[in-house]
């Protein structure tokens, strides 16, 4: 392969040595010269190719470093609740995708928010038998830790007025004692464990289209080992296009470790990640574990998915066979205890603790999080998107939520990223989203608690470096500078030079992974 040249650009390298370049030589898959266009000129010799990028501004390659890939590949295809505002909407939207569907399968999708919903209605089984009577109906809320399901669906996996509970989780129960079809937690994995498509390795090759578009060049993702066993054909067969860092699940670390696998171990395509855990449930599920309960909820603390002399244990465990940890934490009483039990098995040389969401702490377990080196993956537009549940729910509790700029400023390193398919993976939203604190309309004026606030290069820091960082990836990407892996994007906003709002609106135009343009707008 000849040396490339991509020039005639507006480049923002993030590299604090060299912040601002106008061209780039790509030797191969990694970054030859940046600088000047006579100088890469220089650096590339007489036959290097030249790419024109139009006067474009051009990043780093974006990075999410919470993303559940397959379920987003799957959702393409799926029935999608996110807007919809009332029971019977919900159930017309069901009801005309089921009229799609293949006899003998299910029906899976969802993303619905019973929190939004006029009037607001726990949904039942019931509901869901009026237009759905014999197809099996699974659909996760839009944080993902309720199913609402119906009766044919709780037939199917054996759940019925005598299944007790399982540790950490919940089965919702009318007064007679009979399921509603609303599962909470870890009762949702029997259906969880049937929503896996034969097509996945298809869908994922569709949807890697669509995070190319969007200017993501490096994902971890947060699914299953039918996800890893697709990526893993994908790479076999020279189809993967962006770069992986596979997360492993808790269900599966005795059999990770049995195999070998530690986290770093692959290539520059796909690697293995973390091990997953959850500690606790979600703030819209009323299951995130608080100190305190939830306001009109006296005896409602949330839920401890995992009890905390088990995280020390799993923590334990990986760790000593070289796996990193990426613990779920929303709850400050979750995020303590996630903390505490860091504490308790000691920094790992080599590893990346990290805690994904961290959205609501005591203050003082930002510095003790700093010290420990516990990365915090976040994601920003979770923040605007819950505004109006966290002043609901939380009222009256002191806690530093979505704490951004007091992470930073205490040395917690960040790591942002979008959690599809409960947000929509589009970047730009969450970098509007970390610099503002507004809703896309621009609400609440000046920001919900603005003193959280990022400055735009913190947050493009934060989605690109930062991410890297978590998984170790730093001597790599996150910066463009000479012998780093060529993954970049040019868009025609330039995010450092512009307003926020026009950020929000970035379209990408040319999204480069390995020095080789993998999508560019038509």
């Amino acid at each position: 392969m000849s040396i490339r040249v991509y020039r005639n650009a507006a480049i923002h390298t993030g590299d604090r040595a060299n912040p601002s370049a106008q061209a780039m030589a790509v030797d191969g898959e990694r970054l030859l010269a940046v600088g000047t266009e006579a100088e890469v000129r220089a650096a590339a010799g007489a036959g290097a190719e030249l790419v024109d990028l139009a006067g474009a501004a051009v990043l780093p390659g974006l990075y999410d470093a919470h993303i559940h890939t397959a379920q987003y590949a799957q959702s393409l295809d799926a029935v999608d609740l996110r807007d919809v505002r009332s029971l019977a909407e919900a159930l017309t939207r069901v009801a005309a995708h089921a009229a799609r569907l293949r006899p003998g399968g299910w029906l899976f999708g969802g993303r619905w928010d019973s929190n939004t919903w006029d009037p607001p209605v726990q949904p039942d089984r019931y509901a869901l038998d009026s237009v759905c009577p014999e197809l099996p109906v699974a659909l996760p809320s839009v944080d993902g830790h309720t199913v609402w399901a119906n009766s044919a669906a709780l037939r199917l996996v054996g759940i019925d007025a005598d299944t007790p509970d399982p540790v950490g989780g919940e089965i919702v129960r009318d007064e007679r004692g009979e399921p509603t079809g609303i599962l909470r937690e870890s009762a949702c994995r029997p259906l969880r464990d049937l929503m896996v498509s034969p097509d996945l390795r298809d869908q994922l090759r569709a949807a890697q289209e669509e995070l190319l578009a969007l200017g993501l060049t490096s994902v971890h993702d947060i699914d299953g080992e039918d996800c890893r066993a697709a990526y893993l054909e994908l790479r076999a067969a020279g189809e993967l296009k962006l770069r992986v860092h596979k997360a492993i699940p808790m269900s599966h670390l005795d059999a990770a470790i049995a195999e070998g696998r530690r986290t770093g171990q692959g290539d520059d395509w796909f690697r293995t990640g973390p091990v997953k855990i959850f500690s606790d449930g979600a703030l819209g599920s009323h299951t995130c574990h608080m100190s305190e309960p939830f306001a009109g909820e006296h005896d409602n603390v949330g839920i401890a998915v995992t009890p905390y002399e088990d995280l020390v244990k799993l923590f334990a465990r990986a760790a000593e066979a070289g796996i990193a940890v990426a613990t779920h934490a929303i709850g400050d009483q979750a995020n303590h205890l996630v903390i505490d039990a860091y504490q308790a098995i000691g920094r790992t040389p080599g590893l990346r603790h990290r805690i994904e969401h961290a959205q609501h702490l005591r203050a003082a377990d930002l510095p003790r999080m700093a010290r420990l080196g516990i990365v915090a993956s976040m994601q920003p537009v979770h923040c605007t998107s819950d505004i109006d549940l966290v002043d609901s729910l939380l009222a009256g509790h002191d806690l530093a939520s979505y704490a951004w700029r007091g992470m930073l400023d205490a040395g917690v390193p960040l790591a942002f990223g979008s959690d599809a398919p409960v947000e929509h993976p589009n970047p730009f939203p969450a970098l509007y989203a970390a610099v503002t604190r507004s809703r896309p309309d621009g609400t609440p004026a000046g920001g919900w608690q603005p003193e959280q606030r990022l400055s735009m290069a913190e947050a493009l820091a934060a989605h690109t470096l930062g991410a890297a960082r978590a998984a170790g990836e730093e001597e790599r990407k996150g910066v463009l500078a000479p012998g780093m892996l060529a993954d970049f994007i040019a868009v025609d906003t330039d995010p450092l030079r512009e307003s926020p709002e026009a950020v929000l609106r970035t379209r990408v135009l040319t999204t480069v992974v390995g020095g080789e343009i993998r999508w560019q707008r038509g």
